[in-house]
């Protein structure tokens, strides 16, 4: 039976903080009229013996082994493809749905009431309520920038900062829903209509800038992508990538930074040939 949304967590040996956003999401939708489904894609292989947990705390979790760590877009495909779903929601494991918020049915609502919109990104709030940004711009200077942003040079350099400020949209208020270029794919829903004629996340990104290329095919497409102010998730945002300084250290020292740069080349490579803003 096709569920109305199918949410998917990609484990990779954080077996604690999946659980806790499980449980965080179970509350959410204690009373809800739709037909939800939580999923977890596990990229660990079970190592952290997450799915023996999951079967006892949380038996009506669909666990998927993807065979090993496949990376975060492909983890999040297999888990979107075990479930056919109206809705299609990547929910990173490092969130928490406010109690008594009632995310889940608003999300479903606004997302029936809003067919022409092919996929949102909700507010997103650091862990002590401050507003993390989570929507972003396909600027070509801010683009090319977003490295540097990375690894913090934006907090050294005013040119960078300048950059990264328009990437980050800073000048945009927060507190409205509107169309965006791209959301954050720690919490991005997908219509299964858009995914049917744009398909799934872009596999050759091991990790980060799939969801930027994902919500740019949508525009291509036709399909809105929207930030959606008032429907709120709690996002601890751990930016391993940029937990060293300087860029030589970063790369020579940090697998996930790496990783970063590799998919911000394929990201413009990509697109080289097509940086342009879209009509809203």
């Amino acid at each position: 039976m096709l569920k109305d949304i199918n949410i998917v967590f990609v484990n990779y040996l954080m077996k604690d903080d999946i659980l806790n956003a499980v449980s965080s999401v179970l509350k959410d939708i204690a009373d809800c009229p739709y037909k939800v489904q939580i999923t977890v894609a596990d990229n660990s292989q079970n190592q952290d013996n997450i799915k023996e947990d999951l079967a006892a705390k949380f038996p009506m979790v669909n666990y998927v082994d993807c065979g090993g760590n496949v990376g975060f877009g492909k983890g999040n495909n297999i888990g979107f493809k075990s479930v056919p779903a109206r809705y299609y929601f990547a929910l990173n494991r490092d969130t928490t749905v406010p109690e008594g918020s009632r995310v889940i049915e608003r999300i479903i609502k606004f997302m029936d009431e809003h067919p022409k919109i092919g996929c949102i990104g909700p507010k997103l709030l650091n862990t002590d309520g401050t507003l993390q940004y989570s929507c972003y711009r396909f600027d070509l200077q801010s683009i090319l920038i977003k490295p540097l942003k990375q690894i913090n040079f934006d907090k050294k350099y005013n040119w960078v900062k300048k950059y990264t400020d328009r990437l980050l949209m800073k000048d945009f208020d927060h507190n409205s829903t509107m169309p965006v270029d791209w959301v954050l794919g720690a919490a991005i829903v997908v219509r299964k209509e858009a995914i049917d004629e744009v398909g799934w996340f872009d596999e050759r990104y091991f990790m980060y800038m799939e969801d930027a290329d994902w919500c740019r095919v949508m525009w291509e497409h036709g399909w809105a992508v929207y930030y959606v102010h008032d429907i709120i998730i709690m996002h601890a945002h751990a930016r391993e990538s940029a937990k060293i300084p300087g860029i030589i250290k970063a790369l020579l020292k940090n697998k996930l930074a790496r990783i970063h740069l590799k998919s911000w080349l394929l990201y413009v490579w990509k697109w080289r040939n097509n940086f342009k803003y879209f009509p809203h």
